[in-house]
């Protein structure tokens, strides 16, 4: 009884360790990865075998110090599909 309690544990405890994985632009239509953006709010998605970057519907997503900035992925449709991504805000200050 107790190994069975112990491996139910071990179980549950395990299967929420596993990492989702991150979806791929390269798979998506554009419409598709903009969809998946918007309705999430923040994502993490692939744009190639070895790159990814978070890519938010909008400002509230972002650091206080952030804004959004346009920036393209390819997409299963087309090379350059727009969506957006934070970025820091830069200040310039004149002395």
């Amino acid at each position: 009884m107790k190994r069975t309690a112990l491996a139910l544990a071990f179980l549950a405890c395990a299967s929420g360790a596993q990492a989702q994985q991150r979806p791929s632009t390269l798979n998506l239509t554009c419409g598709q990865v903009q969809q998946t953006i918007l309705s999430r709010g923040a994502v993490v998605l692939s744009t190639g075998t070895y790159t990814y970057d978070r890519y938010v519907s909008d400002r509230r997503f972002c650091e206080r110090n952030e804004a959004t900035q346009v920036a393209y992925v390819p997409t299963r449709d087309t090379p350059q599909c727009p969506v957006y991504r934070c970025a820091d805000i830069d200040f310039f200050f004149d002395d």
